[in-house]
């Protein structure tokens, strides 16, 4: 019995030493130039861009793990990774089948409108977007890693926006979000923590709540699958979302044209072929708002001289003791409609619209009580510039209004003279243009 105990050992022994020889061997072929440079080749060809890597690591200690180091997709705008990491599931890679249990990414600078092109350049021409195979199942996510880590990640957007983050998502074993968390180091809602919560095992819905700009955002989210066997595989997302106390400023730095802070009721809807690609999500995302903002502050117009002046205004501040109104967006355009606000002697009302380049345009209706007989002088005016350096001004058919209106009754006359031009401009611009 004793000689078996002794070469069982001295088995185990030798396994464990092969094993060490094995990894040592693999660390370094691995490491060496030659597999660093057929790496680089072989993603140059997948991705269509060139790809260099500093580094091609096969680790022990700590923990196991295989690890890119100095990753750099020269797209434009390039894609770069400090560090890769990626820790197996060994159980899984000694049955032959590959699974990651943790991803880590640290110190990377991730440009989406990148992303987009790469991943459009790796599907598949051959499969029409959102048709599944017989075996096909879009929904099937279990061969994500379990724990995802992000350590310094740079996000910039597809308008030039960037926030650094820190966060750490677990998956359950069907592959949809547990719990996550998220803060925003730096950039772009600098200061915000994030939470996600599974409502329940086996159940695509969440909770999120987000702290950012000194108050909070919160509220269900979910997604519904495609029925077994269902023709259409689209998930649909639905969720609401509650926004108290948020300071306006903080959701648009660097921009500061509005201050103030925001209470609002949100909708959320979208209907994704989880085939199509990233940028059909953001396209898809349909969102409808109802909000206030309390001691606003409106940045870059003065909207009282642009009454008295009746023509272009930039620069100055209107602060408002009432802002209200509605957004709604269709992926990046943003239309904001029956805006409302008012200051002391003046009103507002109109609808603007946000381009998905920042530009502005819209009409709004300026009323400025005058006088101690309290009469109304009404003033339309154009939106334009953009978010960072709105500006004001009267339509070409308003200032012709404006200048007849002088020339009759100098002072009031302007005013409504504007709106009597601005009336007839709409009426006859089917037969004149605008």
């Amino acid at each position: 019995m004793r000689r078996i105990f002794i070469w069982t050992g001295a088995g185990l022994g030798l396994v464990v030493v092969v094993l060490l020889l094995a990894v040592w061997a693999l660390g370094q072929w691995t490491g060496s130039d030659g597999f660093r440079q057929r790496v680089e080749r072989e993603a140059t060809v997948a991705l269509g861009v060139p790809v260099t890597l500093s580094r091609v690591a096969v680790e022990v200690f700590p923990l196991p793990a295989v690890a890119l180091e100095g990753l750099n997709i020269q797209a434009k705008p390039a894609l770069t990774l400090a560090r890769v990491e990626a820790r197996p599931v060994w159980s899984a890679l000694l049955m032959g089948r590959l699974a990651v249990s943790t991803l880590i990414v640290r110190e990377a600078v991730l440009p989406q409108t990148t992303i987009v092109l790469l991943g459009a350049r790796m599907q598949d021409p051959a499969r029409k977007p959102g048709a599944p195979g017989p075996d096909d199942e879009a929904t099937d996510l279990s061969w994500l890693p379990r724990k995802i880590v992000l350590d310094d990640v740079t996000w910039i957007g597809a308008q030039g926006r960037s926030s650094t983050v820190q966060a750490e998502l677990a998956l359950d074993e069907d592959g949809w979000p547990a719990v996550a968390t998220v803060a925003v180091l730096r950039g772009a809602l600098e200061g915000a923590k994030g939470e996600l919560q599974r409502e329940a095992e086996n159940a695509t819905a969440w909770n999120l709540k987000v702290d950012v700009g000194g108050g909070t955002l919160q509220g269900p989210l979910k997604v519904t699958l495609p029925e077994p066997g269902a023709q259409a595989r689209d998930l649909v997302f639905a969720g609401t979302l509650e926004t108290r106390g948020v300071e306006v400023s903080a959701l648009t730095a660097p921009s500061r044209t509005l201050t103030g802070r925001l209470d609002a009721s949100t909708t959320l809807s979208a209907r994704i072929n989880p085939k199509a690609g990233a940028a059909s999500v953001t396209d898809a995302l349909r969102t409808q708002t109802r909000f206030t903002v309390k001691d606003a502050v409106l940045q870059g117009v003065d909207l009282a001289k642009a009454v008295a002046t009746v023509g272009l205004s930039r620069g100055g501040s209107t602060a408002l003791d009432t802002l209200a109104g509605q957004v709604r967006t269709r992926g990046q355009l943003v239309e904001l409609t029956n805006l409302v606000a008012s200051s002391g002697v003046l009103a507002a009302t109109g609808e603007v619209t946000v381009a998905p380049s920042k530009a502005l345009s819209g009409r709004v209706r300026v009323d400025v009580t005058r006088g101690a007989g309290g009469d109304v002088v009404g003033v339309p005016l154009v939106v334009g510039g953009t978010v960072d350096d709105p500006s004001v001004s009267l339509s070409r058919s308003a200032l012709l209004g404006a200048a007849i209106g002088t020339a009759l009754m100098p002072g009031v006359g302007t005013g409504a003279g504007a709106n009597l031009g601005d009336r007839l401009g709409e009426g006859l611009k089917d037969l004149f243009g605008k």
